[in-house]
């Protein structure tokens, strides 16, 4: 099958060039390498480096290729970042996004795998989350990625284009970046490795869903076959609360650090559990890691 990733170069995305290339698939990626890296690609596909904002640039890649199924991971995925440049996130997340279906309609892509996110759930009204829970946005970047699920659903009926929306929880895993504002698991890993402190913004006792990167994958990879037109969670369905975390790292490391607290930021929320059973239903997916298998095999792999 000829695929395309956007995003490729990247923490998930490259994750899904690989399993896409070992199962034999013609793998094109697309990527700016802004927050990606090449070495992130470990086999060979067709690199197009250039913005998911530039329509030309993204025209001439999709024509060209013709994948059958583009997996979208490319994106401004600070929640931070789109607070304090919400214009930046919304020419990512949704000029991006509308760029890549210009494009796959006018090559006669069959499918879009769109990467979402339980921000745009907000403040969970239940615990867990599912997909049927109201949406609530509290931040640019939920606001720029909830818009482009609309925008899926509007090329699908007008256009024939179909798609799957999956909404992840936190992903983790090799890979994922340690500096600035990178994911909370990569960045306590890399500070605990160091002897630092890790910081937790409020009281540690906010909990999260923690999901390891290869069951993203998966779980991508049956949504290109199933799942059209329908918006699913992949999560694990568990919560940990940051402080387990923290102490977790700490101890599989072995390391004496403990954390140091700091006031919570704005557009964080409480608590935040998805239901995944509507993937399992229609995907016939399962997570296959809890949170310390995950994050061994994380620390295994995290400088290779």
């Amino acid at each position: 099958m000829r695929v395309m990733v956007t995003g490729g170069a990247g923490f998930i995305g490259s994750h899904i060039v690989d399993a896409l290339a070992l199962r034999g698939d013609q793998v094109s990626v697309l990527d700016d390498l802004s927050t990606g890296r090449l070495g992130n690609i470990k086999h060979p596909v067709n690199f197009y480096r250039g913005d998911i904002r530039d329509p030309e640039f993204v025209t001439d890649a999709v024509v060209k290729e013709k994948p059958g199924v583009i997996f979208h991971q490319a994106a401004q995925a600070d929640v931070q970042r789109s607070i304090k440049s919400p214009a930046l996130d919304a020419q990512i997340n949704i000029t991006g996004i509308i760029n890549l279906l210009e494009s796959a309609r006018l090559s006669g892509a069959a499918k879009v795998v769109y990467a979402s996110s339980a921000a745009v759930y907000g403040i969970p009204r239940r615990l867990p989350v599912d997909e049927n829970h109201p949406v609530s946005l509290l931040s640019g970047y939920g606001i720029s990625k909830y818009t482009a699920e609309h925008y899926l659903s509007v090329y699908r009926s007008l256009y024939g284009l179909d798609y799957t929306v999956l909404r992840y929880a936190n992903v983790y895993g090799p890979r994922q970046d340690a500096g600035g504002e990178g994911g909370v698991v990569a960045i306590f890993l890399d500070r605990i490795l160091k002897g630092e402190a890790p910081v937790i913004f409020g009281d540690g006792e906010q909990t999260r869903d923690f999901i390891y990167v290869k069951d993203v994958v998966a779980a991508n990879l049956a949504a290109a076959e199933r799942g059209g037109g329908m918006v699913m969670n992949v999560s694990t369905g568990q919560a940990a609360t940051v402080n387990r975390l923290s102490a977790l790292i700490a101890q599989l490391w072995g390391r004496d650090v403990k954390p140091e607290y700091r006031p919570p930021r704005p557009g964080d929320i409480k608590d935040s559990r998805l239901d995944n059973s509507l993937a399992g239903r229609i995907l016939e997916w399962i997570p296959g890691y809890d949170l310390r298998a995950g994050l061994r095999e994380t620390m295994e792999l995290w400088n290779k």
